[in-house]
């Protein structure tokens, strides 16, 4: 088919003109033609009037083979007036206000380069359009979206059968839930093992006061929130030089009768659950453990199965996991699985109705979308165990490969536990002394594009600095060569400036950073005269917390 083009006569653009609609001759122009492009964007305050906002705005006239009636303005056809037009078609700008976001994100980290992160940056194609085909689906309406929830069931029971929960008997099956992330799982899970602790002690009429919760001080910033929101203390094992860790025999020490239980990461499960299990034969508690595998829950499984972490032993009551970590999933889906229900007291579950159908609910928020869970599902069943097991194991061999070379280089030293031992990360910090710290090397990977941070250990260690790579699926052997190159050439360059210029370029860093512009209340900090304390008259410090967050 051949398409004709008219030759618009000055007598139709005139009479356009009249009825209030520019015609294209006269005010086509892009995006950076408009007064968008000249004026900040809102920022702060909602336009006042919807006429003001970019895609009401009328900028093209095109040719169509049919003819059309559409609104004189925006005003107009709320008011009812049309005009109709032969072979034309006015087309509103939709992508404006897009292309304006988009503009302003330009300048964020590209998050392929993002070595700091766990969180899932790569999925395949058909994993994002099942994403985006399911973006509106609300997860709660079980009655509603019935495919989803049973979707959300299958992800329970494998991840639960992945970590070996006990499933010879129907009465005491294991349960779980999809959450938002490792967070809200811990604090969900943390609660369970505070209220049954309360509800054994009640029944034995002893008291219920002073709750406390064992872990180590190399712990994530969720457990503070979980210890302080839930107002339990938190007894700390502090890490030592060479030991970065829990330490089960330590652990186990600090243990009396208001302890409702422990939690471990990457840590020596077992042998905590062997000590735990002499001292409650002793004394007569009963104390769980739940293990955090935010990080590893989806790695230990497939690089180190014969690791003994998960419901083989007999005192882990409840782990959670991250889907948007290893789980290779985008941010947004975490899980929580209990043992049995022993260990999930009745009375912190919801049963609703108002929904369509009677359904259990044990969140700390009530909706949520479908469209992270169903996108596990699909990475569950895309790879299997064979899948995750080849992924988990090319980034195993990845980051011993960029900790060798590290290593060879004589120039750093490596923190991190290789081969199979440990997370596919690799954490390391500068031998001996120089004019420019970890901090200096992640300021000038930066203008490389990596994004690798720098960070102070845990409490007792703040005198040890690091700086840690996390090796995700979408971090191949080539990238990791680059990154290597670049680390050398960082050193060189830092190398040939002297401490006053390194120093100068800190200040001036700081200053002028982008989130410079706006104090966050990440940066605001309680002054000493102003102390917070908690419910049994500890002092809390509301400073930023030095120890890494697995993000």
């Amino acid at each position: 088919m051949v398409f004709l083009s008219n030759a618009i006569s000055e007598a139709r653009i005139k009479e356009t003109n009249s009825n209030g609609v520019h015609h294209a001759d006269s005010v086509n122009t892009s995006v950076y033609g408009t007064r968008w492009a000249a004026e900040d964007i809102p920022r702060f305050a909602m336009p006042e009037v919807s006429s003001n906002l970019p895609s009401l705005h009328i900028t093209h006239i095109a040719y169509t083979q049919r003819k059309k009636c559409l609104p004189v303005s925006p005003e107009d056809s709320m008011n009812g007036v049309t005009v109709t037009y032969s072979h034309l078609t006015i087309l509103l700008i939709v992508d404006m206000a897009y292309r304006l976001v988009k503009d302003e994100l330009q300048l964020d980290g590209n998050p392929a380069l993002n070595l700091a992160t766990f969180v899932t940056t790569y999925m395949e194609e058909e994993a994002e359009k099942l994403m985006t085909e399911n973006l509106s689906k609300n997860i709660i309406d079980a009655e509603e979206y019935a495919s989803s929830a049973e979707i959300c069931n299958r992800c329970v029971n494998m991840i639960a059968r992945l970590y070996n929960a006990p499933m010879h008997d129907s009465s005491s099956e294991a349960l779980g839930c999809s959450t938002v992330g490792s967070s809200e799982a811990i604090i969900l899970s943390t609660l369970a093992m505070k209220r049954r602790w309360q509800l054994a002690r009640k029944a034995k009429g002893l008291s219920t006061e002073n709750p406390n919760l064992i872990l180590g001080s190399n712990q994530q910033v969720a457990w503070h929130k979980a210890t302080r929101y839930l107002e339990i203390e938190s007894r700390e094992v502090d890490c030592t030089e060479g030991v970065y860790c829990l330490d089960p025999v330590k652990a186990v020490e600090m243990a009396d009768e208001n302890t409702i239980g422990y939690t471990g990461h990457y840590e020596d499960v077992k042998k905590v659950n062997e000590l735990l299990e002499k001292k409650c034969a002793e004394t007569g508690w009963d104390i769980g453990i739940h293990v955090d595998a935010a990080s590893g829950g989806f790695v230990a499984p497939f690089v180190n199965p014969d690791l003994e972490w998960d419901f083989r032993l007999p005192r882990v009551v409840s782990i959670n996991v991250s889907g948007h970590k290893y789980g290779l999933t985008y941010a947004g889906v975490g899980w929580a699985v209990w043992r049995s229900p022993e260990y999930l007291p009745k009375d912190l579950i919801f049963n609703i109705n108002y929904l369509g159908s009677d359904q259990a609910s044990f969140t700390l928020n009530f909706s949520k979308g479908a469209a992270h869970v169903i996108a596990q599902y699909y990475v569950l069943i895309r790879l299997g165990k064979a899948g995750f097991t080849k992924i988990m194991t090319n980034l195993t061999n990845t980051a011993d490969h960029l900790a060798e070379c590290l290593l060879n280089s004589g120039r750093f030293e490596i923190l991190s536990e290789g081969n199979g031992k440990g997370l596919p990360l690799v954490a390391f910090s500068l031998k001996g002394e120089q004019h420019y710290d970890e901090f200096d090397l992640s300021a000038k990977l930066r203008e490389r594009g990596w994004i690798v941070p720098a960070y102070t250990m845990a409490p007792k260690l703040e005198h040890k600095k690091l700086l840690r790579v996390v090796v995700r699926e979408d971090f191949s052997r080539s990238r990791c060569e680059l990154l290597i190159r670049d680390i050398v050439a960082a050193l060189r360059a830092l190398d040939t400036v002297d401490q006053k210029t390194v120093e100068a370029f800190r200040a001036l860093k700081d200053a002028h950073a982008h989130r410079s512009l706006h104090q966050s209340i990440a940066h605001y900090k309680v002054k000493d005269s102003e102390p917070v304390q908690g419910p049994n008259g500890e002092v809390h410090s509301l400073e930023i917390k030095k120890a890494p967050g697995i993000c």
